[in-house]
């Protein structure tokens, strides 16, 4: 059994790295590849110009992967080709390089200081290829989305009445290698521009 899921591991990685070079041969990043029920192949893809993915581009590589396929005899029944959207998954170390500055939510595979699950604003990558370090800032409102209860109690500075309370952001860091997921918050603004 074991051999088997191995097998089934290296047949994905090299399904995944065919797709990869591919996607990325046309100028597109990939996100992330899926095989879900009834078939069906999901390949997700970003783009780093500002514009982001358009229906043309996923048409255009939805094109190129079904010759693809049919050239490499990769089994599938449907293939689906999109956007990350706005809460796109952060997978690799490039994408948490490209988003530094913007909010994420993180999991992690084991907790730190109590928790699994944080928000806050991704500071900085840094380190090696194989040991980076992610810093995020969070603060005490983020922590109050967790539903996790607070491990200690937050410190919150008293100022002057009708001074708005300004919190310090915490500092937490953490290795690329111990997150399980991550995912950018979205940022919506509907108020018209006027």
């Amino acid at each position: 059994m074991h051999r088997r899921q191995d097998n089934v591991a290296a047949v994905a990685g090299e399904l995944n790295a065919l797709i990869e070079r591919t996607v990325e041969g046309l100028g597109y990043e990939l996100v992330d590849v899926e095989r879900a029920a009834g078939g069906l192949l999901r390949v997700t893809l970003d783009s780093p110009s500002p514009a982001g993915i358009t229906v043309e581009d996923c048409e255009r590589v939805s094109h190129q992967l079904t010759h693809l396929f049919a050239v490499e005899g990769v089994a599938y029944e449907r293939l689906e080709v999109s956007s990350p959207g706005v809460d796109r998954p952060l997978k690799k170390a490039r994408d948490f390089k490209r988003f530094a500055g913007e909010e994420v939510r993180v999991q992690l595979f084991a907790p730190l200081n109590g928790r699994k699950r944080w928000q806050g604003r991704l500071l900085q990558i840094s380190g090696d290829a194989g040991s980076e370090r992610l810093t995020l800032a969070v603060t005490p409102e983020d922590e109050a989305k967790e539903p996790v209860r607070r491990v200690r109690p937050v410190a919150v500075k008293k100022l002057r009445p009708g001074k708005a309370q300004q919190v310090e952001p915490q500092k937490i860091e953490f290795a690329l290698v111990d997150v399980d997921k991550a995912r950018l918050v979205p940022m919506l603004d509907f108020r018209s521009k006027q």
